[in-house]
């Protein structure tokens, strides 16, 4: 029976950043119109926090019951390394997008019904990622649905919630947290590619190849960047999400030169942290500047 220690490992804390991040930029944006509800913002974490570890409780339990985890490089699944039971990871998946269906239904009627569609949309990607028949993450298409749902839908959903409209800074801000978050499963993916081949988990990384796929994750970091320039067109103060520049060239560091296997693990923590570091910098700089 697994530990409490393993189940924490077993939800991913190192993507975490990735559900927290685009709240504080969406709720950063919806301060710039000078419309940020506290409240709001608590739900929507709640939400987004919900979803990504049942996703990857989700994710622990389709993989390990297909035998993809049976061999791998990265930390610790659950099932795939025989400490918990495939009904129990089932189960936990189950009440963590039950949580965030209830925070996404009470955030929809306090704004604006018609999102409860999209949180039926976010709870069916989230499952369908690796669940189901055809899961999409096994074709190629999870980074897309990563820079969807945890950059677009996840930005603008907490700026539309609080703000009741979008706008351009919220765009902005979305690329560059769906690039970031993006970025984490393509490091992900590249660390994987060897094993994911052989189990004939067809990832976008195992689609482009090692070298290609090194390119990209530099491309989506740079990304980030480039969005942080044009968010200075608002306020010259979002450049001090630049202050994130020193962690994503230390998390680029091992892409770069090529690591293989565990050494591309910290890849992972290090963009989290960046984008971490990035949205608390701009969100900043968009409620005071």
């Amino acid at each position: 029976m697994a530990t409490v220690a393993q189940w924490i490992e077993g939800a991913r804390p190192r993507t975490l950043p990735n559900a927290v991040a685009p709240v504080l930029a969406g709720t950063g944006a919806a301060a710039w119109l000078g419309s940020a509800v506290w409240w709001k913002a608590l739900l929507a974490l709640v939400l987004s926090l919900a979803l990504i570890i049942g996703v990857n409780y989700a994710n622990d339990y389709s993989d390990g019951i297909r035998g993809t985890d049976d061999e791998r490089a990265g930390p610790l699944r659950l099932v795939g390394s025989r400490v918990a039971s495939p009904r129990a990871v089932l189960t936990a998946a189950i009440v963590s997008l039950t949580i965030g269906a209830v925070a996404g239904l009470a955030l929809a009627l306090a704004s604006s019904p018609w999102l409860i569609a999209v949180g039926v949309v976010c709870i069916a990607g989230a499952w369908l990622y690796t669940g189901g028949s055809k899961p999409y993450g096994y074709s190629g298409f999870g980074e897309i649905a990563v820079f969807v749902f945890f950059g677009l839908v996840a930005v603008l959903g907490t700026q539309y919630t609080q703000a009741l409209q979008i706008d351009w800074v919220g765009a902005v801000a979305a690329v560059a947290v769906g690039a970031l978050s993006s970025a984490v499963l393509v490091a992900n993916n590249l660390r994987d590619i060897p094993t994911d081949t052989t189990s004939g988990k067809i990832t976008l990384a195992v689609r482009l190849g090692d070298r290609r796929t090194r390119g990209l994750y530099v491309a989506l970091v740079a990304t980030a960047g480039v969005a942080t320039v044009l968010l200075a067109l608002a306020t010259p103060w979002c450049l001090t999400g630049l202050v994130a520049a020193p962690l994503a060239l230390r998390a680029a560091r091992p892409v770069v030169s090529g690591a293989l296997g565990p050494a591309l693990i910290p890849v992972l923590r290090d963009t989290g942290l960046t984008m971490l570091v990035w949205a608390i910098a701009v969100t900043l700089a968009l409620a005071f500047g």
